[in-house]
């Protein structure tokens, strides 16, 4: 009866061992299968109440952004490539690529995914209805996301 009892508890002992590592897999898997968090840096001035409603946009959007406040971008802009003629108020670096202006999450996201062989994208001037410059009872403005390359060349990525 003795040995029948170590017998019956080794192999209980060896069914619960051997579950603990089938539930560790799945907990893996589940971490695994959830959404990473994209960390951004977002260059703005200080007093840029539109910039930080970006910022709130891309982190509802999933993003994990780090803010640094300055009183002269340009020394950011130039140093990320960005062409004078899509410069706006605030400047974003994503996974090597820049984000230049009011981009919406969606086309960062799109952008991310496909991967494309550009320097980054922008968002000329600061449109009405953009991520960040939603005004009640005004209509937003059509507006379009452009690529940029190293060499300035730009070409419409998406249309809002």
């Amino acid at each position: 009866m003795k040995a029948s009892v170590l017998t019956l508890a080794a192999a209980l002992g060896v069914a619960a061992l051997s579950t603990a590592p089938a539930a560790q897999t799945a907990a893996q898997r589940a971490r695994a299968a959830a959404p990473k968090p994209v960390m951004m840096a977002v260059y703005k001035t200080p007093t840029c109440g539109c910039c930080a409603k970006w910022v709130e946009h891309m982190k509802q959007n999933g993003f994990t952004v780090h803010v640094t406040d300055l009183n002269d971008l340009s020394s950011i802009k130039s140093k990320h490539g960005v062409p004078t003629g899509v410069q706006s108020c605030h400047t974003g670096i994503v996974n090597g690529y820049v984000v230049e202006g009011h981009v919406p999450a969606a086309d960062v996201k799109r952008m991310l995914k496909e991967r494309p062989a550009v320097a980054g994208l922008a968002l000329p001037g600061m449109p009405a209805g953009s991520p960040g410059m939603e005004v009640p009872g005004r209509p937003a403005q059509p507006y379009d996301v452009l690529t940029f390359d190293k060499n300035g060349v730009t070409r419409v990525f998406a249309k809002h």
